[in-house]
């Protein structure tokens, strides 16, 4: 997730911070963000070699491990300037262009020009999101469905579909694919609010029907990877939008 490592008053070319470059790096933290990087770009090179189902499990391998960079960090005391830079590169990356150039491999291209000016809208978008949450930081809510959670569903809806169908996808169905991107797109870049993980402390104590609840989570999950991620996504990208409209017809 888009989790902020520092204070972002520290900016990257000011004197603290090469200051603190100068002193070294964290290790932990940044590795955990080299393996996101990593998988987002063997999703990128999976796509050009139309291993589709390998570059989707590269995106969500990525989603867990820019999950746990933030949380280490702060666990461990090791936040630093570098590495929320690093990591918002890396999300681009993994989030933003992977994504993307896996959708245009898959149905995209066979809209022609239409095709990669939505994998194009997608990017940008992704690029907007990531650099509205580097101006002001969020905690428990995020303004605007998160670029890991929209990677994620574009991910798990290729591993669903080649899991389950082996013909090639039909020119209706790319354009509905193709305004299901759109829309991720505009949620990304939206004011729409969104849950954030974060808000869950790992700290403190919890009762302990919450440890048979995550149990149950990882059972449920490993029954069928792709189609309970693909679900528990779809479920949160829409929360956003339902809750919005809730709150239209309240006021």
């Amino acid at each position: 997730m888009e989790t902020p490592e520092s204070n972002r008053d520290q900016s990257v070319g000011s004197p603290r911070s090469k200051k603190g470059l100068a002193r070294g790096i964290y290790l932990l933290p940044n590795l955990i963000t080299t393996g996101a990087l990593f998988s987002g770009f063997y999703a990128i090179i999976a796509a050009m070699n139309d291993s589709l189902v390998s570059g989707a499990i590269a995106v969500v391998i990525a989603g867990f491990l820019d999950a746990l960079d933030g949380r280490i960090a702060r666990l461990t005391n090791t936040q630093s300037a570098f590495g929320v830079q690093y990591d918002s590169l890396s999300d681009m990356v993994a989030f933003g262009v992977a994504p993307a150039a896996l959708m245009f491999s898959w149905v995209l291209s066979d809209l022609g020009k239409v095709g990669w000016m939505v994998a194009f809208l997608y990017v940008a978008c992704a690029a907007l999101r990531l650099a509205r949450f580097n101006m002001a930081p969020e905690d428990k809510v995020f303004f605007g469905l998160a670029s890991p959670g929209a990677a994620g569903i574009l991910a798990t809806t290729i591993w669903t579909w080649l899991d389950n169908f082996n013909q090639e996808a039909s020119l209706q169905f790319s354009i509905i694919i193709s305004i299901f991107i759109i829309i991720l797109a505009l949620l990304m870049v939206s004011n729409v609010r969104y849950y954030s993980l974060k808000s869950f402390n790992l700290k403190g104590r919890v009762p302990f029907i919450y440890m048979l609840i995550v149990v149950f989570f990882f059972v449920v999950v490993a029954i069928y990877p792709p189609g309970v991620l693909l679900l528990m996504g779809t479920i949160y990208v829409f929360s956003g939008p339902i809750q919005w409209v809730i709150g239209r017809i309240k006021r």
